[in-house]
């Protein structure tokens, strides 16, 4: 299934560009053998001391011709070769990431950060050597074996079929066993060092533990007796590899003798000139060479068929999740319900039995102590965590299922706007790729960008510069409210936008932010308490739980400790509040 997803396709859409490859390859290859042919011949012709120069003319030529033509036609198959194989990874790529990218909020809690990047980077470069080490030489292999067997059966049938049974053990028998054998110590050495990898993993993280409890000595024996015994795996391993490649090596060397051989009783039955017998004898010499990397590409195909196995299983991750979400139909609005909430990252639980019920178009604020949860539930609101008991609904569908239309019904402004090195336009219109240029101007002139754009040397097309350094803080959150303002979602999920701004521009943008998402869901982390007089209801998240909840002016009226929190974070609104009583 991996290969039908992840070799096959590319396959055909490339096989013309891949049989010129290949052909262009062994081209290459018989005009190599064809440079060493004449070059024998010549230097054999030139021994017998000939009467003219004319006598060794043509080989001369030959070798001119073979030599020049070898090192253009190996250019020509590199260059092709190559761009192929370019072409190929930059659609792996592409093709990755759009499968990567929709589960971009979720991918921490489904994948190690390791297997992401592994699939991102070493995966496909794996594959770049299928098609390099692995695909051509391997074809090109066998176009040379056949052409050997054939040309040999013109001159003798049983010395053609004595070539093909020891060309054989270089072509077909020696790269099966060195692939059997290979592949189960890989596969020992894999599991050794995934073992290693968790035991060191998890001595890091409780390496107080292990220097308090004095035990650590007995780790490190036991860790280092494990390394010993993947050691002698490894050492197994390269001794066949080492002893394969010697026997590979005698094995060419015996063809090339009895060729020599063979050429020498043709020269005896006169069906052959003695100038031939060097000639034949480096023809072989060289070609064979071509067959001795085929154990050592074919062997690493365990390699290629981990990356794929891992790459299948992203993609069908995928697939799994969006076979199993059934599309709202109406996108529009979004009723989040949380029942019986309970998660943890350890044994005890950072929530317990949390109840909350969030309807189209509320305000939610949601405070706390650092530490409390906030950011968390955050998470598990949009689906990037899964509850360890009850669950979170949205629209009456669990979020962590939701993944292919979270994008739709959520967005999300966050304390920092990921801005990219492209020009304004292109910066807004992340938000709804499909957006025209007037859908843009509008959610400009919405957050109260647009004059300010129009200034710039080039308005909406000036570059923004890495991250948006051309901008401030305040300016740089506004393009992001732009962007979720062209997403439209029904939820907008605000993640301390402010942090960082001064009191003025953060009094100003919450302004604007309040405005623009009028109607809309809005839940908000933050840590200040300014502003939060607009909002519906307000959570104080502490204890696993939520300890109070109510309207700004309830809490204000009837919770000391919320009276105490306010006073001290907006110490101006409490004064104007006393002296207005």
């Amino acid at each position: 299934m991996s290969k039908e997803k992840w070799i096959f396709p590319y396959l055909q859409q490339y096989r013309s560009l891949i049989f010129l490859a290949i052909l262009l390859g062994s081209l290459t290859i018989l005009f190599g053998g064809s440079l060493m042919f004449s070059s024998g011949y010549l230097i054999s012709k030139a021994a017998t001391q000939p009467e003219s120069i004319l006598m060794v003319y043509v080989p001369i030529v030959g070798v001119r011709t073979f030599g020049i033509g070898r090192a253009v036609l190996s250019y020509i198959e590199r260059l092709i070769g190559h761009n192929i194989v370019m072409n190929i990874l930059s659609e792996m790529r592409v093709r990755l990431y759009k499968i990567v990218e929709p589960q971009a909020l979720f991918l921490r809690s489904r994948y190690r950060t390791g297997d992401i990047l592994g699939a991102l980077a070493d995966d496909i470069e794996h594959l770049q050597d299928f098609y390099l080490k692995t695909l051509f030489p391997a074809i090109i292999s066998l176009v040379i074996y056949t052409v050997i067997i054939v040309w040999a059966g013109v001159f003798s049938i049983p010395f053609a079929i004595l070539l093909a049974m020891l060309i054989g053990l270089l072509v077909f028998v020696g790269p099966i066993l060195s692939l059997l054998y290979v592949q189960t110590k890989n596969e020992q050495i894999n599991k050794g060092r995934n073992q290693l990898y968790q035991q060191f993993t998890d001595a890091v993280l409780g390496i107080s533990d292990w220097i308090f409890s004095g035990h650590y000595a007995g780790f490190i024996e036991r860790y280092e007796r494990q390394e010993e015994k993947l050691l002698v795996i490894e050492t197994k391993k390269h001794y066949f590899v080492n002893w394969r490649d010697v026997s590979n090596q005698v094995l060419l060397g015996t063809i090339v003798i009895l060729s020599i051989y063979w050429a020498n009783g043709l020269t005896l039955d006169g069906k052959i000139q003695p100038t031939l017998i060097a000639a034949f004898g480096l023809l072989m010499l060289s070609l064979l060479e071509t067959f001795l990397p085929i154990s050592g590409a074919v062997s690493e195909t365990t390699t290629y068929r981990d990356s794929l196995k891992r790459l299948d299983a992203i993609e069908g991750n995928n697939s799994v999740l969006k076979e199993q979400v059934e599309t709202p139909q109406d996108l529009s609005k979004a009723r989040i319900e949380i029942k019986n909430l309970a998660f943890g990252y350890s044994e005890t639980n950072l929530f317990d039995n949390v109840n909350l019920q969030i309807g189209q178009g509320e305000k939610i604020a949601i405070i706390g102590r650092s530490g409390s949860g906030k950011s968390t539930l955050l998470q598990l609101i949009q689906g990037a965590l899964v509850p360890t008991r009850g669950e979170i609904t949205l629209n009456g569908q669990a979020t962590h299922l939701l993944e292919p239309v979270i994008p739709k019904l959520m967005a999300v402004l966050n304390q920092k706007a990921y801005l990219f090195n492209t020009s304004v336009i292109n910066n807004i219109r992340l938000g709804n790729p499909e957006a025209s240029d007037e859908e843009v101007y509008s959610v400009a002139r919405m957050v109260h960008l647009d004059e300010m754009i129009k200034q710039l040397p080039k308005g909406y097309e000036t570059n923004m510069q890495e991250t948006g350094q051309r901008f401030s803080g305040g300016e740089r959150q506004r393009i992001a409210l732009a962007r979720i303002l062209l997403q439209n979602t029904p939820v907008v999920i605000l993640d301390e936008p402010t942090v960082g701004l001064d009191p003025l521009t953060e009094a100003r943008l919450l302004k604007t932010i309040f405005e623009t998402l009028e109607g809309k869901t809005i839940i908000w982390v933050t840590h200040h308490l300014i502003g939060v007089e607009k909002m519906d209801r307000i959570l104080f998240l502490e204890q696993g739980g939520i300890v109070l909840e109510g309207s700004h002016q309830q809490l204000l009226e009837n919770q000391p400790r919320y009276q105490r929190l306010y006073a001290l974070d907006c110490p101006l609104s409490i004064y104007e509040k006393t002296a207005k009583d």
